[in-house]
């Protein structure tokens, strides 16, 4: 099953120039090259600042600077996995270097080639 592990961190601790974060960003870009080295899909976001938010209401289009929500913690990127299970999928998410600092949350993807319920 494919699970899509969302990292989120908040930038401003992670980016305050203490050693020992900058050798945690040493650490996540071995951790990326790893992955990407397995064929995992491994990405990390800009600083949400750079973020568009799009909302469609009455087919009129509202464009908004910036994320959608305030919040000290961001979204900071995603690694899209294959594991047998959310326990499988679990010791996959926790080698990610940012949990150390921040979250990662595991989410399972539907599989759209599946037949869906009705509902």
């Amino acid at each position: 099953m494919r699970y899509a592990c969302l990292v989120y961190l908040d930038p401003t601790e992670l980016f305050d120039g203490r050693p020992d974060h900058n050798a945690l960003i040493d650490e996540a870009n071995a951790e990326h090259d790893r992955l990407v080295g397995q064929g995992i899909i491994a990405e990390a976001f800009e600083l949400p600042a750079t973020a568009v938010t799009v909302r469609v209401r009455n087919r009129k289009l509202r464009k908004t600077d910036g994320p959608f929500l305030e919040s000290k913690e961001v979204l900071a990127g995603f690694v899209l996995i294959e594991a047998a299970d959310m326990d499988a999928a679990v010791a996959i998410a926790q080698t990610n270097p940012m949990a150390k600092i921040g979250a990662v949350e595991i989410r399972p993807m539907v599989d759209f080639s599946k037949p869906r319920p009705v509902l």
